[in-house]
Parts: C-alpha cells; structure tokens; sequence
C-alpha cells in the first residue's frame, strides 16, 4: 500500500514537472543559477576558515619584533612561505582567484602588486610578521564579491523558478477551465457548480503557491547542502578526522525520519480540507445565486448557521494538517542540533582548535537554512499534490461530446431536420420513446405537452447539448454525431425560457458568440429585438454601454429576454430553437417579445416549445408530447377536430 502511495505520488509529481517543458530554457537558467549559488557558497566555506586563522594567529608582541626583521628583505620571501603554511595558502587562493576571474593584480612571492584603479606594490607580510592589511583587505572584498555573486545567483533561481512554477499553474488553470467548458450539459447535470469553481480556484491556488516555492527551494536547497557537506569533508580530511562524517551518515536519515512519517498524513489530510473548502464555496455559491429567495424567506440566519457549519468542518482540517506541516520543522531542527552539541562535546574532549572547529561548523551552521528549506518543500509538495490530485482527477474526467474524425462540416441547411426513432435514457429512465418527425427548411414544427413530457429534452438533442441513446437526428440527412459540433452550432440559435444574460454591458451581451458584429449591425438586431427603445430611452444610462449585472440583475424579465433575441438575430443562424420564450412574461411584454420572435423566425426553420398555445396557431405543425412519446400531431385546426389532448390543453387556456 505504501508504495503505491509512493508510486502515485511520483506519478503526479511528473504529470507536474511534464508542464514545464515549454519553459525548459527558463528553468535551466534558474537550475544552473541554484549550481552557482552552491558552488559560491562552498568557496565561502573554504575561505572562512582561513580569515579565522588570519585574525587568531597574530604574533605576540616579544615574537612579532623577532619575526619582522626575517620578513623586511625580500630576498627571504620563500622561507616565509615555508614557514608559514597559512599564508602560502591565502597568496595561493589569491593567485587562483586572479587568475580564474581576471583580478587586476599579481603576486609574485610574497610580493602583489595591483594594476587598478593604480599600480603599486606591497608585501603580503608586514613589519610585524602579520599578513599585511591590504592582503587581508583584498581577501575581504574577494569574499565579498563571492558572496554578491552567491545573492545575485540566488535572486535569479528564485525569479526563474518561481516564475516557471506561477507559469505552469496558470496554464494548468486554463487547462482545467476549456475542459470544463468543453464538458456536455449532462455532465453539469451531474456536479455541483461550486465543488468546479473551489477546484479551479482554490485547489490552483493552493498548487500556485506550493509549487512556486517548491521549484525554487528543489533547485537550490539540494545543491547549498552539498556544498557544505563538501566543505565538511575537506574540514574533515584536512584535519585527519572523519568522525563529523561519520556523525552526518547517522544524523542524516534521522532528519528524513519525521519527513517521511509525516508526508502521507499530511497530504490526506489536505486533501480532505480541499473537499471541505469546496463544500464552503458552494454554500456561498448557492446563497449568493438565490438571493432573492433568501430576502424572501428571510432565511438569513439560517444560511449563516449552515455556512457557519461547513465553514468550521473546513477549519478543523486545516489546523489538523497545519499541526502535522509544523511539526517537520521543529523535529527536524531538534536532531540537528543535538547532533551539533554531540559533536562540540567531542572536539572539545580531543582538544580541536577554533581554527579547525570554525572549518567543520560554518559548513553545518551553513547548511541549516537550506535543509529547514528542504523540509518545508516536502511538506509543502504534499499539499501541492493534494491540490494536484483533485485537478488531475478533473482533467482526466472526459464527458466532453465526441467528434469523430473526419467529422462532416456542415455549411448550411437545404432540406431539413429529421428525427428518426429517436430514444433517449437518463439513469435508465425513458423521457424520449421511439419519437420520429421532419422540420421540412423553412418551416416551424411545435412541441406541446404537460412538464416533464420531454420537450426540452428534444431540443437539447436537436442542438446536440445531448446524444441520442438510440436512433438519429439528422441535418440534410446527416447524423449530428458525425458533423463537426462547431459547424452544427454555427447552425443553431437558442432562445431559453430562462435568459442567460453576462455580467457585462448590453452591447456585449447582444454581440456575444458575434464578436466581429459592427455597431450598426447590433442596432439593427437590437431594434428587431424590440429592445432598442429600453436601450437608450435613458432608463440604461449609459444606453448600450451600460452593464446588466449578474445574470441580468439590473434588467426586467422582458428586457432580459429581447436582449437574448438580439442575440439570435444578429448571429442569423438558419435554424431557431425557442424553448417557451415568452412563457413566464406578462401580456404586454409578450407581445413585444412576440413581436420580436416573429422577426427571429422569419425565413428560418424553426423548432418552439411552446406553454401559450396562442403562440403557436400558425406553426406549420404541432407535435403533442405526453410521457416521451407522440400523441397527437397536426395543425392548430387540426389538432382542435381530433378533440384531444390539444383540445383540452386550449380550452383550458382560453378559459382562463
């Protein structure tokens, strides 16, 4: 079981690192910028010790004078080299250092002599047998550039590396957002609305962060950790003791211990406080959304409670995991410096000299930083997969329509639609049964019937929102399923019994699925529409430019409506669908809704679905709907002689 936690974890982990591909020249720099940023800080290391043994190491008084008579002749320059060793090693690494970057000086014995900003000379060992002040000078500002080379290393990883950890997020968003859109309506029919918007935005969210930080830790705490171990080991060679080492290997797997008992954990329970963060999303979602029921009821001490509820089941998983995230650091911190005491208790038993301790404790003392760092990244790549897990669940969920290859392009309707035998299931129930009929190009078919009979439905299956279980329904004696979707809905219109209208400005709303539509033509379509007049009669202030709110919520139902219809009419598809359009509208303003329906459908096929039957008596044909199936089929008058279902559905009606 553990290893295939560990198996998907690497899984996931490379499905991850897959994103950064596109980005590869990006990361190297940043990687490469990490290898600098180690290799700086082991030259640090390695200078450390020996400005300790400069500083340590001055003559006392009555040995400096001795000493400043054998330094004056220059001729005896390489005994004091010979004698001693500490500075031979500084005028070495100085020479090295001039050499490999190309320093304006040179030494020559132990005499330098420097080119910039002007020459002159000196002696590496003054009067008094101490390294001279301007080499300590030039070791010092050596260390120094070092060190800005390390930060400016250090800057651009972090920069790279977040940038390509916050770029790979932002496409996974993407992703993740055309493949919901591009999911069928019985899909959406089957998942909350605020489960998808917590998982594209707080599921992201929390995978931006980890993995921004992640990248940038991965690439640079590893190689810092090296560089010290490798400055530890030359500490330790020098000296001719290995027990720091042999101390490390011990320690080591301690400090990956509480890391890899926490790891799992962790994640599991993150992952539960996404799910719950996803319950509180939609709370808020589905509150905000009916508004308008809640005033009504006033409920809203009831919602409070209810969101006061999974509000606090979110917040307990989130301490949980906080809990077991903040115990890695402090464990991991706690064996570390226990094994540091350990190891000062022995080099102070074996009588090792600050000069030496210096060289084997600031590559640990070094090293802590960078391995807190890296403790923190495994904690926080468990929580980054938690949110990987949840978004991948999503992209690998396909209930997208298929088109298959070589799909017909569809470029106009010539003779028109045909259902033959259609049947449709849903969880195994019928709502269309055996249902065939012709809309001839041209003419408006409708569909009557009591709610739930399936008229809806059969629109969906004519748009194809839905495939058939069985049967077809063809255009111009093509099957739907095997047109590509886009040419088939370049065909179709829809006006909804429920507008959908976007929280943007009325122009944009009647140009939306026309986005190349001049001015001119959105006026036109808009007087067609009967909304023109709304539109600018100063209700709208800033007429066209005016926004609509959420979901229309600054338009009246009608408004709503003939802003849809605009819609339908600018775009001029050959085919309308109206799915009861004027059915929820008082008298006056379905008249005008009705009028502009008529200029919708003139010379289109169209398919209605209509609630008032006066709507419809003078549709080519009416279909009666009763439990899936045809029932009655004909004209207005047709319908009205079989004394029927029609019959009784129009009497009803004109009673009333």
């Amino acid at each position: 079981m553990s290893g295939g936690k560990k198996s998907s974890t690497f899984r996931t982990m490379c499905r991850l690192l897959s994103y950064t591909r596109r980005y590869w020249f990006r990361l190297t720099v940043g990687i490469v910028a990490g290898i600098i940023v180690g290799g700086s800080l082991f030259v640090t290391l390695m200078m450390i010790p020996q400005l300790v043994g400069v500083v340590k190491d001055t003559p006392e008084k009555g040995v400096v004078q001795e000493q400043s008579t054998a330094v004056t002749a220059p001729e005896k320059s390489p005994a004091v080299l010979e004698n001693d060793p500490k500075l031979a090693k500084i005028l070495e690494q100085a020479e090295s250092a001039a050499e490999s970057f190309h320093l304006p000086f040179s030494i020559e014995g132990t005499t330098i002599r420097v080119f910039w900003p002007k020459e002159f000379s000196f002696d590496a060992v003054n009067e008094k047998g101490q390294v001279a002040w301007q080499l300590f000078s030039l070791y010092a500002i050596l260390f120094v550039l070092v060190w800005v080379c390390k930060n400016v290393a250090h800057y651009i990883n972090g920069y790279c590396t977040r940038w390509v950890g916050t770029r790979v997020v932002a496409d996974l968003r993407e992703e993740l957002f055309r493949k919901l859109t591009n999911q069928s309506l019985g899909y959406y029919g089957s998942v909350d609305t605020g489960q998808l918007i917590s998982r594209c935005n707080n599921d992201t969210g929390a995978l931006e962060y980890s993995v921004s930080h992640s990248v940038e830790d991965l690439t640079n705490a590893p190689l810092q950790i090296l560089g010290c171990l490798a400055a530890v080991y030359i500490a330790c060679r020098d000296n001719g003791s290995y027990v720091l080492i042999l101390l490390l290997c011990t320690v080591f797997p301690l400090v990956l211990l509480p890391i890899n008992i926490l790891s799992s954990k962790i994640r599991k329970r993150y992952r539960k406080s996404y799910k719950h963060i996803a319950e509180v999303t939609t709370r808020q979602h589905e509150t905000f959304s009916g508004i308008k029921a809640v005033k009504a009821y006033h409920t809203e001490e009831f919602e409070c409670g209810r969101f006061h509820q999974v509000n606090r089941k979110y917040y307990r998983k989130v301490i949980s995991a906080t809990r077991l995230r903040m115990l890695i650091s402090p464990m991991t911190e706690l064996v570390v410096v226990a094994a540091t005491m350990v190891f000062l208790l022995y080099s102070y038993n074996q009588g090792v000299s600050i000069t030496q301790l210096t060289a084997l404790l600031a590559p640990i003392m070094m090293a802590y930083r960078p391995l807190k760092d890296l403790s923190k990244v495994i904690a926080s790549i468990q929580q980054s997969m938690a949110a990987a897990d949840r978004v991948f669940e999503l992209l690998d969920t396909d209930c997208s329509l298929p088109e298959k290859p070589g799909a017909v392009e569809l470029t106009g309707l010539e003779n028109g639609i045909e259902l033959k035998n259609v049947v449709f299931k849903y969880d195994d129930r019928d709502v269309i049964n055996d249902v065939s009929f012709t809309i001839p190009k041209g003419h408006i078919v409708a569909v009557v019937g009591e709610t739930g009979s399936g008229k809806s439905t059969l629109a969906n299956l004519i748009a194809r929102f839905y495939d058939v279980s069985s049967g077809s329904v063809c255009f111009d004696g093509h099957d739907v399923r095997d047109c590509t979707i886009d040419s088939l809905r370049r065909l179709i219109g829809v006006v909804n019994q429920d507008p959908i209208i976007f929280n943007d400005t009325i122009r944009a709303n009647i140009a939306y699925g026309s986005p190349q539509a001049t001015e001119d033509e959105i006026v036109k379509a808009a007087k067609l529409a009967n909304a023109h007049e709304f539109i600018v009669n100063g209700v709208h202030e800033n007429g066209y430019d005016s926004m609509t709110g959420e979901n229309g919520f600054k338009l009246s139902g009608g408004e709503k409506q003939r802003l849809t219809i605009a819609r339908a009419i600018l775009r001029n598809p050959p085919v309308l669908i109206l799915d009861e359009a004027t059915s929820a509208l008082d008298n006056v303003t379905e008249r005008l809704v009705q009028d502009a329906l008529n200029h919708a459908m003139k010379d289109r096929t169209v398919f209605v679905i209509a609630h008032r039957l006066s709507t419809i008596q003078n549709a080519d044909k009416i279909i009666v709907l009763k439990q899936g199936v045809i029932a009655e089929a004909g004209t207005h008058s047709e319908l009205l002689e079989l004394n029927g279902i029609y019959r009784r559905l129009h009497d009803t009606q004109f009673e009333e």
